[in-house]
């Protein structure tokens, strides 16, 4: 008969969340998961393969953050609750965006919050092929729009630094540039993800 497990896969995903949001993507190893979970190194092998085991855990702990509220209104207004449940499920944890990019897991958890946007997108008739893009082009600007917000080279700058520097470009050849940067200057991050998605949305609606 086999040993109890000492942990549960919430309480791994928990610990290796933790530390990734305090020391980064480096700070995830099995000995510090060990010593956050208070046992051995070898004890973490019985529970996750290597590497690609502890990103899982930390982006299926991300993933099973996502919440919204659930809408009677029509499908893109439950599009749009979901879409920003998850967006800010990444967006809280900006050490674990990569993961959420290139980590795919079938845990349970982490499939919920794309189940539930495909069940709100097939609501506006699309199956097969047009769910499958619509379904894309959602989660994609979710991922894309927090990647850009918390992690592209300009993220890593203050706000008026980045102005400053593009209102120092040649006016006659960037105009556009300098006219967005000064906007952006003034703008926030909720404001903009929800414009986005009402672009998105209405070119669902078309």
């Amino acid at each position: 008969m086999p040993a109890p497990r000492k942990f549960s896969r919430d309480q791994l995903q928990t610990a290796a969340l933790a530390l990734v949001d305090e020391h980064g993507l480096a700070g995830l190893t099995m000995r510090n998961l060990a010593t956050e979970l208070g046992t051995g190194a070898m004890t973490i092998y019985n529970y996750v393969n290597g590497r690609e085991g502890l990103e899982e855990l930390v982006a299926e702990a991300v993933m099973s953050q996502a919440r919204w509220t659930e809408t009677r209104d029509d499908w893109d207004a439950q599009v749009a609750a979901i879409a920003e449940g998850m967006w800010q499920a990444v967006r809280a944890h900006p050490h674990a965006i990569s993961l959420i990019l290139t980590r795919r897991s079938f845990d349970l958890a982490t499939l919920a919050p794309a189940e539930a946007l495909l069940e709100a997108l097939s609501s506006s008739g699309r199956t097969g092929y047009d769910l499958l893009v619509a379904f894309r082009v959602v989660s994609g600007y979710v991922t894309g729009f927090t990647q850009a917000e918390l992690t592209s080279p300009l993220a890593a700058a203050p706000a008026n630094v980045v102005t400053e520097r593009i209102a120092a470009l040649p006016a006659e050849r960037f105009p556009k540039l300098i006219e967005i940067a000064r906007v952006a200057s003034d703008s926030d991050p909720h404001g903009e993800f929800r414009a986005g998605l009402r672009l998105i949305l209405s070119g669902l609606k078309a």
